[in-house]
């Protein structure tokens, strides 16, 4: 039977919040009265944490649990739970307890309202402001901007999805953060909920200041993937051309000097500089030119368009 809601649940050596976080979850999503699985996916523990999922899988039906055979990091054990999933909603969660439960009900009510993706936003964050609170509001401001979508917490796990359009999203390294902005960019309605979020109970951190770094590097990519990959040759052009025009300006500039105010070509510096910006722009052209080939092998040999279609109607589709 189709499920209404599925709960995706990646999990890294927290065998001792699992049992208590589990029977809150159950209590959660029981209380629905709607049909429900939850999907737990070991990334790889180290410690007893499949064991307790084991345990957590033959008590309850609606339990089902994944291990990988090494820890391959959150995005891809978020990636393996959601091929599995086969609710219309996926809700995705910490294993450590800091996300409540509770919230998934009011978080469901205004995706069914008409919402493709709602995100979770910790206002009240219960963590160490400098190590973990500053580093992500800066984090968030600059992925607002460079993305063009305004929310205040882009890495709290606690977000539902329509599965249609997630299960269409191609996840690799540690692009899990940017799913909204992913969506938003493939034309998905976002919306942002408060939600609470509460001390860690047991276990420590697998987060530190050094994931911000990460997380601005991702980001090229992100920006690159959801602006220029049907076109890179207007990025790569693009730099080209404004290459070639200060290669110019500074070329006509020294050309000036020479002949109005005799100075000589070798002794001006600028010369050399519109030397090299001419080249790095010509390798630019071509790198665009060649990124064009690539994008277009890509998209044939997968027969993936480069579009979505958001809905169909006439023609038997009953919609």
């Amino acid at each position: 039977m189709t499920k209404t809601l599925s709960a995706v649940i990646p999990v890294f050596n927290e065998e001792e919040s699992l049992a208590p976080f589990a029977r809150e979850l159950t209590a959660a999503l029981g209380a629905l009265g709607l049909p429900y699985e939850v999907i737990w996916v070991d990334d790889g523990s180290t410690d007893a944490s499949f064991s307790r999922l084991k345990e957590l899988v033959a008590a309850d039906e609606h339990q089902k649990a994944l291990r990988l055979s090494r820890n391959c990091g959150q995005t891809a054990a978020l990636a393996a739970g959601i091929a599995e999933a086969d609710g219309k909603w996926i809700v995705t969660l910490d294993a450590d307890g800091q996300n409540d439960p509770a919230d998934i009900a009011a978080l469901l009510a205004r995706a069914r309202s008409g919402c493709d993706v709602v995100s979770g936003w910790r206002r009240n964050r219960r963590d160490p402001f400098f190590s973990r609170v500053l580093p992500s509001r800066a984090a968030n401001a600059v992925i607002s901007a460079v993305t063009g979508l305004k929310l205040h917490d882009f890495g709290c796990t606690l977000k539902i999805y329509r599965a249609s359009l997630l299960k269409n999203v191609d996840l690799y390294g540690e692009m899990h953060r940017f799913l909204p902005a992913l969506l938003n960019y493939a034309g998905a309605s976002i919306a942002e909920l408060e939600v609470g979020h509460r001390p860690r109970g047991a276990g420590s951190s697998k987060y530190g200041i050094a994931r911000t770094f990460k997380v601005l590097l991702d980001l090229l990519t992100v920006k690159f993937m959801g602006d220029f990959i049907t076109k890179p040759i207007y990025l790569f052009g693009g730099i080209s051309l404004v290459l070639l025009a200060a290669a110019g300006t500074m070329a006509a500039y020294t050309l000036y000097n020479k002949f109005f105010n005799h100075i000589f070509v070798k002794d001006q510096p600028l010369f050399l500089v519109a030397i090299l910006f001419s080249i790095v722009a010509v390798q630019f052209a071509f790198m665009g030119l060649m990124t064009e080939v690539l994008i277009r092998t890509y998209h044939s040999a997968n027969r993936k368009p480069p579009y979505t279609v958001a809905q169909r109607i006439g023609g038997g589709s009953g919609l």
